[in-house]
């Protein structure tokens, strides 16, 4: 027996198909205030069906839920910082490993704001463990420059330093990466990408490649997407 519409049912607007209202709790932190650094671009990711957060160059994020933070990498550094005990984490995205300026785009100082903040929420540095992104050579004849492997190189050892080991890394090489990071359980994910058309990394090199000057110069598992 076939079914015919009920007549007395009110006719009611189709809605737009693939667009989420925005939840509460991207509503609230994109009307939250904003410290210094800390990332502001928020929104609701269809592929990973999870609000995010995009780390833009010189920014970073904290906080202690299973929220996406995610950015895209060439020759700059993510460092992904998570402690094991506070269930908290945050990532930062750095140009260059050192610099004039009080900035986040310095390695030195985007590597403070991170654990800074991670220890306001509660985390300590003997509980913290470190995933480590980026640092390629995305652009030709940038090999003089060496700012991957500066970058990867400043990281390593700054974490050396202050004693919070890396438990994975995915780092130098040709390839851009996208990076996805879950603060609450610490998961990593990243995405190597094509180098086709990396305008937006090539600007983001060049940028850290005006402000360098020369000077001589795997492990983990980390999921797939």
């Amino acid at each position: 027996m076939s079914m015919q519409p009920h007549p007395a049912a009110p006719s009611r607007p189709t809605p737009f198909v693939g667009i989420a209202a925005p939840s509460a709790r991207l509503s609230q932190l994109k009307a939250g205030p904003r410290k210094p650094g800390e990332a502001s671009f928020f929104f609701y990711d269809a592929f990973f069906k999870n609000d995010a957060v995009k780390i833009l160059p010189g920014e970073y994020f904290v906080y202690r839920e299973d929220i996406l933070i995610m950015t895209t990498l060439g020759s700059c550094i993510a460092a992904c910082l998570w402690d094991r005990e506070a269930k908290v984490g945050g990532m930062n995205h750095f140009m260059l490993p050192e610099g004039e300026a009080d900035s986040g785009r310095y390695g030195s100082f985007a590597m403070e704001l991170l654990i800074n903040e991670m220890m306001k929420q509660g985390a300590t540095r003997a509980t913290m463990e470190a995933k480590v992104f980026g640092g390629g050579q995305v652009i030709d004849g940038m090999t003089t420059m060496n700012i991957g492997e500066r970058n990867t190189a400043f990281v390593t050892d700054y974490l050396k330093t202050e004693r919070i080991p890396i438990m994975s890394k995915d780092v130098l090489g040709p390839h851009p990466r996208k990076v996805c990071f879950l603060p609450a359980s610490g998961k990593a994910m990243i995405k190597r990408l094509a180098v086709a058309n990396p305008e937006a990394l090539a600007a983001q090199d060049r940028e850290a490649a005006r402000k360098a000057t020369p000077v001589s110069a795997s492990g983990g598992s980390v999921d797939l997407f």
